[in-house]
């Protein structure tokens, strides 16, 4: 994977899926996610229909919580054909971004897109990137604040706090610069994921998510060195 990083700090990626491609339908089993309490499928396997029917009814069949990670609007477009009724049916947990939530509900407004994102799912996220997130569950919604954030909501909740505005590739948070936005998302999951599994609050789960967004861009790359995971790891104390 080469990510490439423009002044603004956003990123675009060029990948090889490698011996990924490989693998066999036959090859995921129940017993792959065995113990296991949340399975998180990316939808990028949407490409391999097969291997993501496997992936979903092996999940399924162990007994884990699905969060499916919607992965690109270029994605949902090619899937809708059969999206919706794997939302339905197999998602517990649904994460996306503003475009991707475009790309499937419709609509450009976060208030209309958290609500149809919601529909058929037990925990809807939408990342909305310096502008914060929001997660609903059981017909209530929850704005997180970002750690560091560009612009102030134009469609946001009644009721929502602006959040701080920092522009990237100026200082943050205690004079923190913003320098390449590769990997926020994906750590934004893994910290909110990490908080739903340890039965931590949404609210909770979604500030750890937030934070550790936005360390991972405070670095070139999308590996948090251990300074960052300290601060990390001080939220949760």
């Amino acid at each position: 994977m080469l990510s490439v990083i423009t002044p603004d700090a956003q990123r675009s990626m060029f990948t090889s899926l490698g011996a990924s491609t490989e693998l066999l339908p036959s090859e995921v089993t129940a017993k792959l996610f065995e113990d296991t309490g949340i399975a998180v499928i990316e939808g990028y396997l949407l490409f391999n229909r097969d291997l993501m029917r496997a992936a979903l009814d092996a999940a399924k069949k162990a007994g884990a919580l699905v969060a499916l990670d919607l992965a690109s609007f270029e994605v949902i477009n090619a899937s809708m054909d059969i999206l919706p009724d794997i939302i339905k049916n197999d998602v517990d947990i649904l994460i996306a971004n503003e475009d991707e939530a475009r790309a499937y509900t419709g609509f450009s407004d976060e208030t209309e897109a958290i609500e149809a994102l919601s529909e058929n799912v037990e925990i809807a996220v939408l990342k909305v990137g310096a502008r914060g997130s929001y997660i609903s569950s059981g017909g209530d919604v929850i704005y997180i604040k970002p750690v560091s954030g560009h612009f102030v909501p134009e469609h946001s909740m009644s009721g929502a706090s602006e959040p701080e505005q920092y522009l990237p590739g100026d200082s943050g948070p205690e004079g923190v610069e913003i320098l390449d936005t590769t990997g926020a998302g994906d750590l934004w999951a893994a910290g909110f994921l990490y908080g739903v599994a340890n039965g931590l609050s949404l609210k909770k789960s979604g500030q750890i998510a937030s934070v550790c967004g936005f360390e991972v861009c405070r670095v070139v790359g999308a590996q948090i060195p251990e300074e960052g995971w300290e601060r990390i790891l001080s939220h949760l104390r």
